[in-house]
């Protein structure tokens, strides 16, 4: 078949559909760093502000034509995932950069890197690039879909850096807000004031910023922040207070793995979920409000919550659309001064007699401050309940702990009444079913 042939670096080809899923794609193994693909919206080439990039603290652009959609894990290979609605694209974008970046390691350790372009519907492949000749660099442009004559094309680019995301974004344009660069933290997209070289160097009068007198097109309310916070045994919490994410909607997202053993031909399939058709985890919570209210959100007894009213939680479901594998439950933060504490924990509704048999990740994403993930890690009891995050709020601090406890419920006691025991909810539990 043609169409799996790898292009050449500089070659382009149509895209004939408008709906597109743009794969990227590498071997997993020891020594191989994290991957993270990026979009960058561009016109005239450059973003019209930081709102423009697409990235894992910035899943989706406001015109909802570009999306991250997230890792999937197989047992020696990983992909993260984009998708791309052509006719959303507003009229001034000409071009959407398709990037990689590569955490703690450069791509020179990482083996078999490519993009793919694929029919969202179909999964036929549209083109294919491979990169073959990185050494030092921490970020590539992979790809392009640009627009030629009323059409979209695709361009394999295969350009590197050795500045990482940061170098990358903010070649396009956009202001990075990274802690460990604070003095480079402006970057070229936010404006300069300087003091009037005129003044005396003594003066300690502060400088008023003239306003111009037309801002540019939606201002981004602070730079693009590119940190990641990965929680483990040893550092088991972070505040989201610090991270700048308290408002809007934070996801919490579970996703799993089955262990390779367990694989043999589901691994075939492409997608570890898909292999245990039977296997249902559920992501819940238990929260208690300031007002002393306590409750569950679960898909038992289709308590499924509400975002913007009391406990201000919401469960999405069994929603496997959109290349999201696993279960999501979304947070209104803008109503966290109403939320006491939450616990969110999985329970194993079938398929699987413990969580021995899985490798389960958890991320928290905030709508603003850095995305929070975490491995449950390894399960050596026969546990069919997870508690996985605890938030807290002090009051003026709103925290995220990781957890990672798997419990084993007593002879006849629920996984939710087990989780209300180790957590002190104190509520009467009755049998519920979905």
């Amino acid at each position: 078949m043609g169409a799996s042939m790898s292009m050449l670096k500089g070659a382009n080809t149509p895209v004939p559909t408008q709906h597109v899923r743009v794969e990227l794609g590498w071997r997993s193994g020891p020594g191989a760093p994290d991957v993270d693909a990026s979009a960058l919206l561009l016109a005239s080439g450059k973003v019209r502000s930081d709102a423009d990039f697409v990235f894992y603290n910035q899943p989706a652009h406001a015109s909802g034509a570009v999306r991250h959609e997230g890792k999937q894990n197989a047992p020696d290979s990983v992909t993260d995932l984009l998708s791309v609605d052509l006719a959303r694209v507003e009229p001034a974008i000409e071009k959407i950069v398709l990037a990689a970046s590569a955490d703690s390691g450069s791509f020179g350790q990482v083996p078999g890197l490519y993009i793919k372009v694929l029919d969202a519907k179909s999964g036929a492949e549209i083109a294919r690039y491979d990169s073959q000749d990185a050494t030092v660099e921490t970020a590539f442009v992979l790809g392009e879909l640009y627009r030629r004559q009323g059409a979209w094309k695709f361009r394999a680019v295969g350009q590197g850096y050795s500045t990482g995301l940061e170098g990358l974004a903010t070649d396009f344009g956009i202001s990075v807000d990274e802690p460990a660069q604070a003095a480079a933290a402006a970057g070229p997209a936010a404006p300069a004031t300087r003091p009037d070289p005129a003044a005396p160097a003594t003066s300690a009068a502060p400088v008023t910023p003239v306003k111009p007198a037309s801002p540019p097109p939606s201002p981004p309310s602070a730079p693009v922040r590119l940190s990641k916070v990965t929680l483990t045994k040893e550092t088991p919490s972070v505040s989201l207070t610090k991270q700048g994410g308290t408002s809007g909607a934070m996801r919490v997202n579970l996703s799993w793995q089955v262990r390779k053993q367990f694989q043999s031909w589901g691994a075939k399939l492409g997608r570890a979920v898909a292999m245990h058709a039977d296997l249902d985890l559920d992501l819940c919570a238990l929260y208690e409000l300031t007002d002393g209210r306590k409750g569950v959100i679960q898909a038992l007894g289709n308590a499924f919550g509400s975002l913007q009213q009391p406990p201000y939680i919401h469960l999405d479901g069994d929603d496997r659309t959109g290349g999201t594998s696993g279960e999501n439950l979304t947070i209104n933060l803008d109503h966290k001064d109403r939320l006491r504490r939450v616990v969110i924990f999985v329970t194993i509704y079938q398929g699987a007699r413990s969580f021995a048999d899985l490798d389960a990740t958890v991320t928290l994403q905030p709508q603003n401050g850095a995305a929070i993930d975490f491995s449950l890690g390894e399960c050596t009891v026969p546990s069919t309940v997870c508690a996985l995050a605890l938030i807290t709020n002090t009051g003026s601090d709103l925290v995220v702990q990781r957890e990672a406890r798997f419990l084993v419920p007593e002879r006849g006691v629920s996984p939710q009444r087990t989780i209300d025991h180790a957590y002190g909810w104190g509520m009467n539990w009755t049998p519920g079913r979905k």
